[in-house]
């Protein structure tokens, strides 16, 4: 099955509730308990799961009001789905079940003036911890109004998959909240705006320069269970396969790096199938190339 069906799939799963045409209301039953995989908005009228990113800053802004009972086991139950979603597939997710992720791909596709817009990998990295410690992490936990609660900055001044999901998704259900915008909504749209000329440009910048929830998967791809595999006996040193990746990666080098969204554009081009995908074995601990 092609990875645009998954792609589809996955976002109508993420975004499975028809019953905000009905109700004009998000959807808050069970399913809300539970992480969806992907870059998807909690506040988007369809959404059925909350977002990682999202249950992982409420529980930050949480720490100074909650006794310690309740937030250790918020703490293990954010980590169970971040280590299961992380081990299982890791950035897999980003390549073929992230919503925001399809969208991007989708984006890019519209005849527009293309250029890879070529930033180390290093630098990449250091952009989304950047986001990941700052806006998830430190400026929740950190700043607090006069009842103790802090703010979901990524969520609320940052996060274009929000901006467009529930941002402009509620309006067009709910047009009387038209009169509650305010200059944060504008800020937002024009962050939106301005990744959206990106990633027109060059594909997946957001998720290649921005996501810290790609981040935190892809600390999993040289632990996680599924892998790619490179057999330098079969390489024809072609380069073909770094001419398809979306992430401007050096093969083999970073095939199971960091950056690494595992779309398996490179294992599919490959004229002499140098490259595999693996499921590793429970006693393996380190990354192979072999």
């Amino acid at each position: 099955m092609k990875r645009r069906w998954f792609q589809l799939v996955s976002t109508f799963i993420h975004n499975g509730y028809p019953g905000f045409l009905i109700t004009n209301n998000i959807y808050t039953g069970f399913l809300k308990n539970f992480c969806g995989p992907g870059l998807n908005c909690h506040s988007c009228p369809a959404s059925l799961f909350t977002c990682p990113l999202g249950i992982l800053q409420n529980f930050f802004i949480s720490i100074r009001l909650l006794p310690w009972q309740v937030l250790i086991g918020s703490f293990f139950y954010i980590l169970s789905f971040l280590l299961l979603f992380g081990l299982l597939l890791g950035r897999f997710i980003c390549g073929w079940l992230c919503p925001f992720g399809f969208f991007q791909d989708l984006i890019y596709k519209i005849p527009f003036f293309k250029k890879q817009i070529h930033i180390p990998s290093q630098i990449r990295f250091y952009l989304k911890s950047l986001f990941l410690i700052f806006f998830v992490i430190v400026l929740p936990l950190s700043i607090v109004n006069e009842f103790g609660y802090g703010i979901l900055w990524f969520c609320k001044y940052i996060c274009p998959a929000g901006t467009l999901e529930a941002g402009y998704f509620n309006l067009l259900i709910k047009p009387s909240l038209l009169y509650l915008i305010g200059l944060v909504f504008y800020l937002k749209t024009l962050i939106l705006l301005f990744l959206i000329i990106l990633c027109l440009i060059d594909l997946r910048f957001f998720c290649k320069n921005i996501c810290p929830l790609g981040l935190i998967y892809g600390t999993f791809n040289k632990i996680g269970l599924l892998r790619l595999s490179f057999s330098q006996n079969n390489c024809n040193s072609c380069k073909i396969c770094e001419k398809v990746c979306p992430s401007n990666l050096s093969i083999p080098e970073e095939i199971n790096s960091i950056e690494c969204i595992r779309c398996l554009n490179c294992l599919k081009i490959c004229p002499t199938k140098a490259i595999k995908l693996e499921m590793r074995k429970p006693y393996e601990v380190s990354d192979c190339k072999a």
